[in-house]
């Protein structure tokens, strides 16, 4: 009888930066939408929170590319509709059930308000973020020369393209015969863009780094 014990060796073990871009990229995909309910002001800037997991997310993938390969990042990407639909659906399944008449009053009438969300913008949401992170992995490994040179640069240029991407399809598909989307979209492409340039350099660097370190 066969008692082998399955293959735990090192070589057949994830490698532990990936294992943990993972977890992080499962909670960023959950917590973008939590923080898009307020909208910043970053100077002459103004944008929906969730565009900061958002850009986590595509410097996490980015890396993930650069690190382990563009199949892997996709990988990531796909996986990373098991999280973000859960999310979607525990947010609603909640928001379904009473509520104890104990709660704190602001934050029992807050809750929905704050967390609930059209069917609309679901969808979009889900769409937008399969479309950008997708296109962001592809355009990313599409400017690699195969040394792995240049790795801040070709982030920040995967990533303005694949959010502005990412506005014109969730903008669209959420508002389009609710209320004018031209200037919505020109304005959040815009802060996108200018987040993408000044944050996703130091963060995918950062991540490249550490992951080499510790691998």
């Amino acid at each position: 009888m066969d008692t082998a014990s399955p293959d735990h060796s090192p070589s057949s073990a994830i490698p532990l930066p990936l294992f943990i871009f993972a977890l992080l990229y499962g909670g960023m995909t959950c917590i973008a939408g939590v923080l898009g309910s307020k909208q910043v002001a970053l100077g002459p800037l103004a944008v929906e929170a969730g565009i900061f997991p958002f850009l986590m997310l595509v410097a996490i993938s980015s890396a993930v590319a650069e690190l382990y390969g563009r199949q892997n990042a996709n990988r990531l990407v796909r996986f990373g509709f098991i999280p973000l639909i859960s999310a979607i659906i525990l947010t609603w399944i909640v928001i379904q059930l009473p509520t104890d008449e104990g709660m704190y009053e602001p934050a029992k009438e807050a809750f929905p308000i704050i967390l609930g969300q059209s069917w609309r913008l679901m969808i979009a949401g889900i769409i937008a973020y399969g479309v950008s992170m997708t296109l962001n992995v592809y355009i990313f490994s599409k400017l690699s020369s195969g040394r792995g040179r240049l790795v801040a640069m070709r982030g920040a240029i995967a990533s303005m393209l694949s959010q502005t991407v990412d506005t014109l399809i969730f903008i669209t598909v959420a508002f389009v015969g609710v209320r004018p989307i031209t200037s919505l979209i020109l304005g959040q492409a815009l802060s996108k863009i200018v987040l993408s340039i000044i944050l996703v350099p130091p963060l995918i660097t950062l991540l490249v780094r550490l992951a080499r370190r510790y691998s």
